[in-house]
């Protein structure tokens, strides 16, 4: 008859410290996790282990933090070619504003004589 194991208690497991990933390649962020016994995750890439090239911007848990062995360590990546077009993203006001008021502001309100209505 074969014994089963029960997966150890979480507080069984010997503590690993997360790795600075941010500025690596995909790649080597994968190696880095494996070499100090946490897994990654990637929620902005789905295809994440196909992922080659693209840079960490950011992770989570910070480097330097103590998680279990074998804790999920979140990453993020680079804007990819076509990523990131045409969002509704942080944006500078154009200049020049709109007219403050005063003798311009009659003047745009008020249409002249030669302006005529549309039929």
């Amino acid at each position: 008859m074969t014994s089963v194991r029960n997966p150890p208690e979480p507080h069984e497991l010997p503590e690993a410290r997360v790795p600075r990933l941010i500025g690596l390649m995909a790649v080597d962020a994968r190696e880095a996790a494996a070499r100090h016994g946490v897994r990654l995750a990637a929620p902005d890439r789905p295809g994440f282990h196909d992922v080659v090239v693209e840079h960490v911007v950011r992770q989570y848990p910070p480097p330097g933090a103590e998680v279990p062995r074998g804790a999920a360590v979140t990453v993020w990546f680079d804007l990819g070619p076509g990523e990131g077009e045409g969002g509704a993203g942080v944006r500078e006001p154009r200049r020049p504003g709109p007219p403050g008021g005063g003798e311009l502001r009659g003047e745009l309100d008020e249409p002249g004589p030669e302006v005529t209505a549309a039929p």
